[in-house]
């Protein structure tokens, strides 16, 4: 495998790895290592999910062991894949709860990362189109992830796109007019000698905010995320937020108050 190829396939493994079960049933767990949980409930490509990630200095086969014989004791189907060198997954039906456990590993750096997963096998989300999030022409790949919690909801889109990091971006600010999305902020960094830059658009109290990241020469990351006013712990610039919602809302009463 090529090293561009290589990198574009690390950088998918990250996008996928950005997001419910409906009960408070708890991700697997592989002992002395810290679980960080990405995002709250997911719902991926219709289902519900619940993922973290891990990392160990175990070998991937004694994680394998750990995991296969706690479920199979269990007296759960589980089910092995991949070399257990470089790769592996261990998955587990439980047949009466409606839930899948599994744990996706793969080795990076000298380590073993781990992605746990709990998947609902009972319910599926309402299938609707994210809002506010473009689909740019020259895609390569596409995911999109859908978050709730107690406070609402955010959407996500995940992609790697055709063109360098100045097209892509042009790409974007003209499909967020297209959708009546005004810019709120623009900002850049510099992250291991390579420029990320993130956009900020609001529309009627919503805001959507991009990040840009070369992937490779000619390859652009693009990670969306939508919120509402709502939820203003998720938004970096709440106030244009809410300044876009009061807009909108004295353009509807003054259109209202217009009208004979």
């Amino acid at each position: 495998m090529s090293s561009a190829a290589a990198r574009r396939g690390l950088v998918l493994m990250l996008l996928l790895g950005a997001l419910s079960a409906s009960a408070q049933q708890e991700l697997p767990v592989y002992p002395g290592t810290v679980h960080t949980r990405i995002g709250n409930d997911l719902v991926i490509a219709g289902e519900y999910y619940r993922m973290a990630y891990f990392l160990t200095d175990d070998p991937m086969d004694k994680v394998v062991d750990y995991f296969v014989k706690q479920w199979r004791s269990q007296g759960y189907p589980t089910a092995v894949d991949g070399d257990l060198k470089e790769e592996a997954v261990v998955s587990a039906l439980y047949t009466r709860e409606g839930l899948q456990r599994g744990v996706v590993l793969r080795r990076h750096l000298g380590k073993t990362l781990g992605f746990t997963v709990l998947r609902d096998l009972w319910m599926s989300a309402p299938k609707s189109p994210a809002s506010g999030l473009v689909k740019l022409e020259g895609t390569l790949f596409s995911e999109d992830l859908a978050s709730r919690d107690a406070a609402g909801g955010s959407q996500h889109r995940s992609a790697l796109v055709e063109g360098d990091m100045a097209t892509v971006r042009q790409r974007v600010v003209q499909e967020m007019s297209k959708q009546g999305y005004a810019p709120v902020r623009e900002s850049a960094v510099k992250v291991g000698g390579q420029t990320r830059v993130t956009l900020e658009h609001a529309r009627k109290g919503e805001q959507v905010v991009t990040n840009l990241s070369p992937v490779d020469e000619g390859v652009t990351a693009m990670l969306q995320m939508w919120v509402g006013s709502d939820r203003p712990d998720a938004v970096p610039n709440d106030a244009a937020v809410r300044e876009s919602k009061a807009a909108y809302e004295r353009a509807q009463k003054a259109q209202k108050e217009a009208a004979p």
